[in-house]
């Protein structure tokens, strides 16, 4: 019995021993490297698919795997758990709020010395450093932007005689009302006004955060410190308007953790809902009539700055040497000027925005120049270790607003102890 535990251990380490080698010296002469991505809606992931084959077709010593692992929620736990058992992907697709996670696990390889000699750096908007960088440093490189607005149905704003957008909270709240109908005359309303994300996940935070800025919050007491101050009256003002919204009976609930889906919105059952260009896609299929304003304004304009980074993580030399490679092509002119045109994301490359590819996709889809001006005002979501923690209880305090069940400034009371107790520990 010895001796068989015995074989098999050293059997077991020498697979492992092999394994070892055949990734650090390929026999074949081609590097073999993995990217892990949640790329969502299916036709989204298709395109990145192409640029993929692309890339692999003309680098016959590097070939590059991707596979899609789930949305955010579902990535999360595959990540962690391949952190711990030491199998990551060479190159990581998530947004960059993963970053501080990342860096106190020990998983990333820097970035700055490849960046700081690459005649890409200058080409990326200025705008997506600060979701980039960590206490001075580059862990992470922008795949695609975006940023949200509200999408609405013109052919309802004009049944309802709506013949001007509304830019302020007060009219925005008023165009809601007026957008809220019994359509068929049976009592019951059939049309609401704007559909609001219901749930304590990402995407209600992520959803919410541009009215809390519009409304002159901060998510930190001071900018570049560590420390959450969640009842800020920005952010009062922000969960209160979305409170109001429903009290008005002008806004409707989405299903728990289902915000950011479309239905509603195609069906004419919602006349507004909050969303980014990567729906353009969804919607020019559906064929149904849509628009796109920016989100309304309090104190100031603002959105929040979406889409994923590419981290590169740390293997062998020669793994990140091919991971490098990647990551120039993913920001190069061509790759960001496809991926824009074939998903509706923004390029992070700004020769791609001003390419004529480009301008004439644009001048097809007029919806995208809201979230290029919006780029201007938008804001990055801390980076720092521990945002997951700010955001789930965040997430709760929107929530329990939403249902009624605490005041906007109770609910964020709640939340900022809870967050002291964990920062304490």
């Amino acid at each position: 019995m010895g001796c068989r535990l015995l074989q098999c251990l050293l059997v077991g380490w020498l697979s492992l021993v092999l394994m070892g080698c055949q990734a650090t010296v390929p026999v074949d002469g081609v590097t073999r490297i993995t990217l892990w991505q949640g790329v969502n809606p299916p036709p989204n992931r298709a395109v990145v698919q192409g640029l993929v084959d692309r890339f692999n077709q003309t680098h016959a010593d590097i070939q590059v795997e991707s596979l899609y692992v789930g949305q955010a929620d579902q990535q999360l736990p595959k990540i962690l758990a391949a952190v711990v058992g030491n199998a990551m992907p060479d190159l990581l697709w998530f947004a960059p709020i993963m970053t501080g996670q990342l860096v106190e696990l020990n998983a990333l390889r820097p970035l700055d010395d490849w960046l700081m000699a690459s005649p890409r750096r200058q080409e990326i908007d200025p705008a997506l450093f600060e979701g980039m960088t960590l206490e001075g440093k580059i862990w992470s490189i922008p795949f695609a932007t975006n940023n949200v607005g509200v999408f609405y149905r013109p052919s309802l704003f004009e049944a309802a005689g709506i013949t001007q957008l509304p830019e302020t909270w007060e009219e925005f709240r008023d165009v809601a009302r007026r957008l809220t109908r019994d359509r068929d005359g049976d009592g019951r309303l059939d049309q609401h006004g704007i559909l609001l994300p219901l749930g304590k996940g990402e995407w209600t935070v992520f959803s919410w955060l541009p009215f809390m800025w519009s409304g002159g919050g901060n998510l930190l007491a001071k900018p570049d410190s560590n420390q959450v101050n969640l009842p800020n009256p920005g952010a009062i003002a922000a969960l209160q308007f979305w409170r109001d919204l429903l009290n008005d009976g002008s806004a409707v609930l989405s299903a728990p953790e289902r915000g950011y889906e479309m239905d509603g919105l195609l069906a004419g059952k919602v006349a507004m809902q909050v969303s980014g260009p990567w729906t353009l896609a969804q919607l020019e299929a559906s064929k149904v009539d849509f628009g796109v304003l920016p989100i309304p304004k309090q104190v100031r304009q603002a959105s929040v700055v979406g889409g994923e980074n590419l981290f590169l993580i740390k293997s062998t030399p020669e793994r990140e040497r091919a991971a490098l490679t990647f990551m120039d092509y993913a920001l190069s002119e061509p790759f960001q000027t496809a991926l824009a045109i074939g998903t509706g994301y923004l390029p992070i490359n700004m020769k791609s925005r001003e390419s004529a590819e480009y301008q004439a996709f644009k001048a097809k889809q007029p919806a995208v120049d809201v979230f290029l001006q919006q780029a201007a005002n938008s804001r990055s979501r801390p980076i720092f270790p521990g945002y997951n923690r700010i955001s789930e209880n965040l997430g709760r305090a929107i929530e329990a607003t939403l249902l009624g069940q605490s005041t906007p400034e109770a609910s964020l009371k709640e939340a900022q102890s809870r967050i002291d107790l964990i920062f304490a520990r």
